[in-house]
């Protein structure tokens, strides 16, 4: 059953997250996404009425448990655009391919460069994963799941900037091109941009987060620990 906080902190979450989906949608700026804004105000307002992490997920894994139910709504888009995935099919999957492994080798070598241990390394390595994949992935690793949390919600913030900016420089006006490039670079917060350009845009880029996670599951483990030796 939920208690009266638990009930409490989950109106709280929704509201913080429709104000600050309303407020991104006016400014338009990444500081006020509310990949950021939501945790910020709800640590807040939990600190100001001294409401304690344990009393909040009490409430809070029930929205968390809509996720499940959310990610088999993406057959919905998939189903629609049923033919072109099927036309693309091949150039999406060696676009994943290319792009995670990519991934993987730039954050390897960005760690060994910035002198980081292995354990940060392997925590750093699944950075463009949805994060229970990449938590996955770290554990199998031996990193450090909280470390790798917070490098895939850094990941997806720099997406979330960046993403758009190289859409425009390099001119892509193909949706696959734009799906496969924030789906595969910047997990969900790359699919739910490609969301608000447009509706294949979104299904290419969540059909991408997933191969990358199902890539990134394969291939880590095999090649994060061989660079780490020749190296």
């Amino acid at each position: 059953m939920i208690g009266f906080v638990g009930f409490t902190c989950i109106i709280l979450t929704v509201l913080f997250y429709y104000g600050a989906q309303t407020l991104y949608q006016r400014i338009k700026l990444a500081l006020f996404s509310p990949l950021l804004v939501v945790p910020v105000g709800l640590v807040v307002c939990l600190s100001i009425f001294h409401i304690s992490y344990s009393s909040y997920v009490s409430g809070g894994k029930w929205l968390t448990m809509l996720l499940q139910p959310a990610i088999v709504a993406f057959a919905l888009p998939l189903h629609k655009h049923y033919r072109i995935f099927i036309k693309y099919f091949p150039v999406i999957i060696l676009s994943v391919l290319v792009g995670t492994f990519s991934a993987l080798l730039t954050s390897v070598l960005l760690g060994l460069s910035a002198n980081f241990s292995p354990q940060i390394i392997v925590s750093l390595a699944p950075r463009s994963v949805t994060t229970p994949i990449a938590i996955g992935v770290s554990q199998t690793l031996g990193g450090t799941p909280a470390l790798t949390a917070v490098f895939v919600i850094i990941t997806g913030l720099i997406g979330l900037i960046i993403g758009p900016l190289i859409i425009r420089l390099l001119h892509l006006n193909s949706p696959i091109a734009k799906g496969v490039l924030l789906g595969t670079s910047a997990h969900a917060v790359g699919t739910s941009t490609a969301l608000d350009i447009g509706s294949l845009e979104g299904t290419i880029a969540s059909l991408s987060m997933i191969f990358a996670g199902l890539i990134t599951v394969i291939m880590a483990p095999l090649l994060c620990p061989f660079i780490l030796r020749v190296i």
